[in-house]
């Protein structure tokens, strides 16, 4: 018989929607998986910049961006009162959505 871990302890947390919050919760759905894709996105001009498969100029350029989607980030988190912590999901078993080594 396969036994089920049990649920770890962690900081992140799982979905949980409720009527009254539904504009929060949503927002918080939105935005972990931007911020989902601006990790992957950073990892990957990083990963670019390393092998030297970039000019200075699309250095300057993809710096520039990931830095202005970040800021936004901030931005869109204040208006919907989050923190980065809310955006990282508890996958269960599998641990958290979001790395944690920022």
């Amino acid at each position: 018989m396969t036994r089920v871990p049990e649920p770890r302890a962690s900081a992140t947390r799982r979905l949980d929607f409720d009527p009254d919050t539904v504009e929060h919760d949503l927002a918080a759905l939105v935005l972990t998986v931007v911020e989902l894709l601006r990790q992957l996105v950073e990892r990957q001009a990083l990963r670019r910049v390393e092998v030297g498969d970039l000019d200075e100029d699309q250095e300057e350029r993809i710096g520039m961006t990931l830095l202005l989607l970040e800021d936004r980030m901030e931005l869109l988190r204040e208006r919907f009162g989050l923190t980065p912590e809310e955006l990282n999901l508890d996958l269960g078993p599998l641990g958290p959505l979001l790395p944690t080594d920022r």
